[in-house]
């Protein structure tokens, strides 16, 4: 096993290639790195995989808030708001020139390239803090999937009224396991495959949950709905409204991670051409299964949706494609969990580099052989570093079952910043846009709209917490 001090072959860390091999070759891009092999069909994958969680099945319950007019209106008016400002960041990746300027290699340095001073700093803390909170929520989510499988036999074998309460600690630990083993993936450019993998998954189960509300529909079992919605008192309605809201806008965001996509791009065509592009069909396929999903899910359930159709147990059979479903949100959950955490890999690892430079254990890797996968660098402050990451956040979602509600805040709260107003600011400062010209106007009138309906959604969320935190009890998770 022979041991190199190269610096660290992670997502964001600065790879003095150039310097260390003596030039650049085929194998190399203009910044030295390892060259880039990803496609828009890649990149789009990893938009539908970072865009379609298992949200999705809860839209049922989103549109039945809102009811049949301002639902699916919100649904796309947000499909639409999300790719314009989408476009306007790919155009960000670099500078000062879209095409043949500077690579920035994460949202950070996009906003510090772009804006300067100390918005950076803002941009990093609503990111980071973000990315943290949903590895915390996924693996909640994910746990709650396979408590779902063991449901579902339960009750298929006992009846739909026993008692077939299970801990989900042991799956929680289950899925702790795969992440460790997946976050020794050096960086993003190698998790193509996962992605493609997730994204084949997200197809699945929401094809799935639509199939079943289609027959549930052509059965005549469907539920009452209406224009305006659940009808419930004034403030709770409001409430309800504010969350549903909520959900629909940072549904589709993906902002969090898009520069890191963009990153996994190879520099023909242009990268914003193909983020563009890929950018295009991944809220285009989200759009078509959200729409879907929330529209015939809200006309089989009408205003007494679940809150997921699939772990909710709005279907008990046929109990084995429940069962399968269930079982393809656990792996697409797999798959996202990776790529939202490998940007905070990335950034400790590229932080820690900076800070101590000549320390062995930080920047020396140990090239190993691995049987039918080649070379294999080894870091040992990587494997102990992350897997403390899989840990921390694992107990985190152990003692906080009532974590993905604090997480709908973290989304209110970080939605705004990350998917409108940065995006809105570099496009302004990069075109020189005069102020108070009819296009400076009309984007400043969309991202302050976009701040009220964060805060809308941060009412509804809060409201929401306060609730589940009432019905608090550690270490246990609850369908």
């Amino acid at each position: 096993m022979a041991a190199h001090q190269f610096p660290k072959n992670s997502m964001h860390l600065d790879q003095n290639l150039e310097a260390a091999l003596g030039g650049f070759g085929k194998d190399f891009d203009d910044d030295g790195r390892e060259k880039r092999t990803g496609t828009w069909v890649t990149a789009s994958a990893h938009i539908i995989t970072a865009v379609i969680g298992s949200g999705v099945l809860s839209l049922a319950w989103t549109i039945a808030q809102l009811g049949w007019v301002v639902g699916p209106a919100v649904l796309v008016a947000f499909s639409f708001i999300t790719y314009f400002t989408s476009t306007m960041l790919a155009d960000c990746y670099r500078a000062p020139d879209p095409v043949t300027g500077k690579r920035n290699y994460t949202y950070m340095d996009v906003v510090k390239a772009h804006l300067g001073g100390t918005k950076f700093k803002l941009c990093g803390l609503a990111q980071y803090g973000n990315l943290v909170g949903i590895s915390i929520g996924y693996t909640i989510t994910a746990s709650i999937s396979m408590v779902a499988v063991k449901k579902s036999n339960c009750y298929h074998k006992n009846g739909h009224q026993a008692d077939c309460t299970v801990s989900g600690v042991p799956y929680m630990l289950l899925f702790s396991a795969m992440q460790v083993l997946l976050s020794q993936i050096p960086n993003f450019h190698k998790l193509s495959w996962l992605s493609i993998l997730a994204a084949v998954m997200s197809f699945a189960y929401a094809s799935i949950g639509v199939g079943l509300s289609i027959a549930k529909v052509a059965s005549g079992e469907n539920g009452q709905t209406s224009l305006t919605g659940i009808d419930v008192s004034g403030q709770e309605k409001v409430f309800r409204a504010f969350r549903a809201i909520g959900d629909i806008a940072f549904a589709y965001a993906y902002s969090t991670v898009l520069v890191e996509i963009q990153d996994t791009l190879r520099s023909s065509p242009p990268e914003n051409k193909a983020m563009k592009r890929a950018t295009f069909v991944g809220i285009s396929t989200t759009s078509l299964f959200y729409i879907l999903c929330g529209c015939v899910g809200y006309a089989a359930f009408g205003n007494n949706a679940p809150g997921n159709f699939l772990t909710g147990f709005g279907f008990y059979e046929p109990f084995w494609l429940i069962d399968f479903a269930n079982i393809c949100i656990a792996v697409h959950l797999v798959g996202a969990y990776q790529v939202f955490c490998q940007p905070v890999y990335g950034f400790v690892e590229k932080w820690c580099s900076t800070r101590w430079p000549e320390s062995k254990f930080i920047t020396t890797e140990h090239i190993i052989k691995l049987p039918f996968n080649g070379e294999y660098p080894l870091s040992y402050f990587r494997l102990i570093w992350r897997t403390a990451y899989v840990i921390v956040t694992t107990v985190i979602a152990m003692i906080f079952p009532f974590f993905n509600a604090f997480l709908a805040l973290l989304g209110a709260t970080s939605f705004w910043p990350l998917t409108v107003y940065f995006p809105v600011e570099m496009y302004i400062a990069r075109t020189k846009l005069p102020r108070f010209s009819f296009t400076w106007i009309w984007l400043k009138i969309l991202s302050w709209a976009c701040l009220v309906i964060s805060l809308m959604a941060a009412a509804g969320s809060i409201q929401s917490l306060a609730h589940e935190v009432k019905k608090y009890k550690p270490f246990q998770v609850e369908i």
